[in-house]
């Protein structure tokens, strides 16, 4: 079978660097590793102990070294994925790579397909499907904060909270169970503690969904939008807020047609600053579609630099533009007064902060109010974990075979219905960590993977 197979690829990113690492993984993986080996040590691989590192060449069939290397040798089950691995360090060249990978398929192995490793483990009861997923997710953040929420979702987090409510369904189906002895001789009825049960499940489910937005902000980094009239100084404060000309700036109305993005890591979380379109009244198509755009980022974004001109008067209905959006983004809006350094002439709409796009102190100030309010977004997420796309569908679907359950709890309670819809739910719910997952499934998770994890 595939599964029985050795397999082999490279764990460490590929480019330039001093040292890469490539796994071997299997049942034959030490026979593998013997044959395309030759330790200083004199000894064949497969005598050596268990967790040990060991100096040699990697060799050809035909017994020529290819590179000099250090093999890992771990015998199962103490290893990542449950059975016998050999990771090999060598050099970090692409021709040394791909003439050792060629060597150990020609000695038995194959290549690993994406995420393998990990689909190994899982099916190996080294972890769960959350906790593989974890460190997918572990691998790409973005952010510091998503980095400790992935670490903590690979040790467990996520995995003891759907355990924590699969117990509580278990309970609710001993209840059921309870009701087929006793409730015709001793008139029980169990009817109100499953419901209690049901309704706090649904309440937590429902504070996930909630917060899933603000997950998913954790995950990908803050959304940061410059909005405003034309020649507001949006792309020169965008400039400043990169400390790169990215943005052309020029006294000529409408120069920014289009959206224009550009990410900057800051105090361990990662911003996407977003120019837009001046807002205006035009009858050029092209400038008219890029302002439209300049809408739809104000919607998006996690945050709204709210940019107005203070050296000059804002006609009506700049100003009706301006409150408008005030009104409807105020609680991700920081409201900016550029050109501090002319005379000011607007009449303000609210409070806010006057810079000079070219003054250093006031382009820290704006970068340190954007920390606030991003702090404030990330203090509001206290759950320890972060769903993605996959685990809060299959909570949609429990969510939604929970609240199916809710009307067959009033009247009189066909208990062994009840029971069968709690076994489903709980099969629902068991497919997050793996345990009833289909193996489609399970392919289209770790397809998500790199080969060489």
């Amino acid at each position: 079978m595939l599964y029985n197979q050795t397999i082999i690829a490279q764990c460490t990113p590929r480019g330039a660097g001093a040292i890469a690492l490539l796994r071997l993984s299997g049942a034959d993986a030490l026979a593998v590793a013997t044959r395309i080996s030759n330790l200083y040590a004199h000894v064949p691989l497969d005598t050596v102990p268990s967790h040990t590192v060991h100096v040699g060449h990697v060799i050809n069939d035909q017994g020529q070294p290819i590179d000099q290397v250090m093999f890992l040798v771990m015998h199962g089950p103490k290893t990542f994925t449950g059975e016998n691995v050999v990771e090999i360090t060598c050099h970090n060249n692409p021709f040394i790579i791909e003439a050792i990978i060629a060597s150990a398929i020609a000695a038995g192995a194959r290549m690993a397909q994406e995420g393998e490793f990990c689909k190994r483990a899982v099916l190996n009861g080294k972890m769960d499907l959350v906790q593989a997923e974890a460190i997918n997710e572990l691998i790409h953040a973005h952010t510091l904060q998503a980095l400790k929420k992935s670490l903590a979702q690979v040790e467990g987090s996520f995995s003891r909270y759907l355990h924590a409510l699969e117990q509580e369904l278990i309970k609710a189906t001993a209840f059921c169970q309870a009701s087929f002895e006793f409730i015709e001789e001793e008139q029980l009825e169990f009817g109100p503690q499953i419901k209690d049960i049901i309704e706090q499940l649904l309440a937590q489910i429902a504070e996930l969904k909630i917060a899933f937005d603000q997950q998913q902000r954790i995950k990908e980094g803050f959304r940061i939008a410059c909005i405003g009239s034309v020649n507001a100084g949006k792309s020169s404060l965008f400039n400043a807020l990169l400390a790169k000309e990215r943005a052309i700036v020029t006294p000529i109305a409408g120069t920014t047609r289009d959206v224009i993005e550009a990410g900057i890591y800051q105090q361990q979380e990662y911003w996407t600053l977003v120019d837009t379109a001046g807002l205006r009244q035009t009858d050029d198509v092209i400038e008219q579609a890029g302002i439209e755009r300049s809408y739809k980022e104000a919607e998006l974004a996690d945050v709204v630099l709210l940019i107005i001109d203070a050296s000059r008067a804002m006609t009506e209905q700049e100003e009706q533009l301006y409150r408008q959006l005030y009104t409807r983004y105020q609680i991700k809006t920081i409201l900016l007064y550029t050109k501090a350094d002319l005379p000011e002439r607007v009449t303000r709409i609210a409070q806010g902060l006057a810079v000079c796009t070219s003054s250093k102190p006031d382009v820290v100030h704006v970068q340190q109010t954007i920390q606030e309010h991003i702090a404030r977004i990330s203090q509001a997420q206290d759950y320890p974990f972060v769903l993605n796309a996959r685990q809060f569908n299959v909570l949609l679907d429990v969510e939604h075979k929970l609240l199916a359950m809710l009307p067959m709890l009033t009247g009189r309670i066909a208990y062994e219905l009840l029971y069968v819809h709690l076994q489903e739910v709980i099969e629902q719910l068991s497919q997050l960590t793996g345990k009833t997952v289909s193996e489609m499934c399970m392919d289209r998770v770790f397809r998500e993977f790199c080969v060489g994890k």
